[in-house]
């Protein structure tokens, strides 16, 4: 099985979050960068997938200019070089900006299947040397795009045979309850915080990984594309507290607070 994993650089901001002067960008002069934590839940749940069913996990990242536009390059070139994804897997959201569109956009250029916020995932392969060609017919998209949405196949086109067919099964909370969908691959699934504990490289793994190719490829930038306009953090409620007295010589003021908020009979 051969799996996509989107991940983006975010940076390692605690406390208060300052953007650049020209609002374009979080100042990290004073911050490191990390991946989220969905990301990194992405990651894992591929590497488990691919320990159980067998394939490889292939890791996407983009530079300054990140759009979805150039992920589907990337799969539709993939695609182009071999079998292709069975699997995309996202993070459900950035951490540093807080945007749900990646892994929606991607799916919906793609048309595959996508769903989002899930929190358990089960892949089930079945062996499809056997089947001939079939032509499956994409199905209707739900609104917002958040669910399945059809078999990610242009109506009536053919589908040559696949060694092994793959379907799913993922789960979300939902209000109190959960939601499952099932449906096959490929597809985009955006996976939250909580699917899995990830597993951190041991010594002699990230020096493997320090040796590994990491291929690059500049992506054509489209002119009517989405385009940053401005980042802006949102206002926040100050907070301040006020002595009111100390020991007993605060309480007749307490009272009066009490009092002033309709807190006494």
């Amino acid at each position: 099985m051969e799996i996509g994993v989107c991940v983006k650089r975010v940076p390692m901001v605690g406390g208060k979050i300052v953007l650049t002067p020209d609002e374009q960008e979080v100042d990290t002069r004073l911050s490191g960068f990390t991946i989220s934590p969905h990301e990194e839940c992405a990651v894992e749940e591929a590497v488990q997938i691919t320990e159980r069913l067998g394939g490889t996990v292939y890791v996407l990242t983009l530079g300054p200019i990140a759009t979805a536009e150039a992920i589907v390059a990337e799969v539709r070139r993939h695609a182009a070089d071999g079998p292709g994804y069975d699997l995309l897997l996202c993070g459900n959201e950035a951490a540093d900006t807080g945007d749900y569109q990646v892994g929606i956009r991607v799916a919906c250029a793609l048309g595959w299947p996508c769903v989002t916020g899930i929190k358990s995932l089960e892949i089930t392969e079945i062996d499809g040397s056997g089947l001939g060609p079939v032509t499956e017919e994409r199905g209707p998209e739900p609104p917002g795009g958040s669910g399945p949405s059809g078999s990610g196949v242009s109506p009536g086109n053919t589908v040559p045979p696949r060694a092994s067919i793959a379907t799913a099964r993922a789960r979300r909370e939902y209000r109190g309850g959960e939601e499952a969908f099932e449906f096959g691959l490929p597809a985009v699934i955006c996976v939250k915080e909580g699917i899995n504990l990830p597993r951190y490289p041991s010594l002699p793994g990230r020096l493997r990984a320090k040796r590994a190719t990491i291929e690059r490829d500049e992506p054509q930038w489209r002119d009517d594309g989405l385009r940053k306009r401005i980042l802006r953090v949102p206002a926040t409620q100050r907070k301040q507290a006020t002595v009111l007295g100390t020991g007993a010589d605060g309480v007749p003021a307490l009272v009066g607070v009490l009092e002033e908020w309709g807190l006494l009979p």
